[in-house]
């Protein structure tokens, strides 16, 4: 049966390696938890090492957090839907904001709830995801900051999430000329500049990022230890916090080239023949995961010599060649995954969850 597993030792060693490398520049973080996709047994792991401060996008997953350990902060990470309005001001203790009607029904349930309600206006830098353009954001501070129940703790940018625009020195030094600007112009002081996720880390590291950015929101090189930029795994990190393995159910040697006339598969995909493969045949393997669980593209066999050629809703075929390793029915086939690859195993409830490298207590 298919499994994906976290390293406990490998998680621990990168948010301590983040931990140190944060602290030393004078920059508070969060780690971005979406990825986990709410589950309890993860979830756990990943407050287990003292993280005070998780992101998602998600309410489910923040209420899940909440109920393991209520005095973490929890930010919801993209402008909320009104109809979770309430739920919002329940399980999130701040909020990624760019709507006046959606803030001030935030502050009329957090006046009901007789709570304080963090509030990151979100700036757009050019992405064109969430954010209020540059030009209206005097205007639009001015008509939230005096919401009752309401404080505006920050300004944050979202880059390289939708259309790849990179984050530069140039476009972080804008967004901290807007704090500095309303700073000056409401004789107020917004405690964060959040413009650092996993893709500005780079900056940081050849000392590039403008000194006003002093929060940052982590997934992806907490779990992959990877630099966003090269796409190599940062010195001192460790890379594939996540594994998965499936099980080879059927193993047998048949011929390359499918047999029959040929059209569009379950994924609307068609065949491509390579006429130097007529007639030849290699060991073919199937196992128990699919489209259902995961985009083959974001799966990377961990042994040599196999081949991903395609997949079903709900198993994946994989060419071993001469089978060199001698696999046979029953083994365990591993492979490396990217953040999308985690993202949708994670969605998966066919797919166990497990932990390794656990020390016992």
């Amino acid at each position: 049966m298919a499994y994906i597993e976290l390293d406990y030792q490998k998680l621990h060693h990168n948010f301590r390696f983040l931990d140190e490398f944060f602290s030393k520049n004078n920059i508070q973080w969060g780690v971005v938890s979406k990825l986990l996709c709410g589950d309890e047994s993860y979830l756990n792991e990943l407050i287990e090492t003292g993280i005070k401060e998780f992101h998602d996008s998600r309410i489910s997953n923040l209420k899940a957090i909440k109920k393991i350990n209520p005095d973490v902060q929890t930010v919801y990470i993209k402008p909320p839907a009104r109809r979770a309005v309430k739920s919002l001001v329940k399980f999130a203790d701040v909020s990624f904001n760019t709507e006046f009607d959606t803030i001030k029904l935030i502050s009329d349930e957090a006046v009901k709830l007789n709570k304080k309600h963090k509030i990151i206006i979100m700036v757009e830098m050019g992405d064109l995801r969430e954010g209020v353009l540059g030009d209206n954001l005097v205007d639009f501070y001015s008509s939230i900051f005096k919401l009752p129940n309401i404080e505006v703790v920050g300004l944050g940018t979202n880059l390289n999430c939708l259309n790849g625009v990179m984050p530069s020195h140039d476009k972080l030094i804008q967004l901290s000329l807007y704090k500095q600007l309303i700073e000056a112009s409401f004789k107020v002081k917004i405690p964060w500049l959040s413009g650092g996720s996993s893709v500005t880390i780079p900056l940081l590291l050849k000392k590039m990022l403008p000194i006003g950015i002093n929060h940052f929101r982590v997934g992806e090189t907490l779990y992959f230890g990877k630099n966003l930029v090269t796409n190599k795994t940062i010195k001192g990190m460790k890379s594939n916090v996540f594994t998965l393995y499936t099980e080879i159910v059927e193993l047998m040697e048949k011929p390359i080239v499918p047999i029959g006339e040929l059209g569009t598969n379950v994924a609307g995909e068609r065949f491509e023949v390579n006429e130097e493969d007529y007639g030849k045949s290699s060991c073919r393997a199937l196992l128990d995961v699919g489209l259902l669980d995961v985009d083959p593209q974001h799966l990377t066999p961990i042994k040599s010599g196999i081949e991903i050629t395609g997949a079903s809703s709900d198993m994946l075929a994989v060419d071993l060649g001469k089978n060199r390793r001698n696999m046979k029915v029953g083994d365990l086939m591993a492979f490396n995954l990217d953040y999308m690859g985690v993202l949708k195993i994670m969605n998966s409830n066919y797919i166990d969850k497990r932990i390794t490298n656990k020390p016992h207590n």
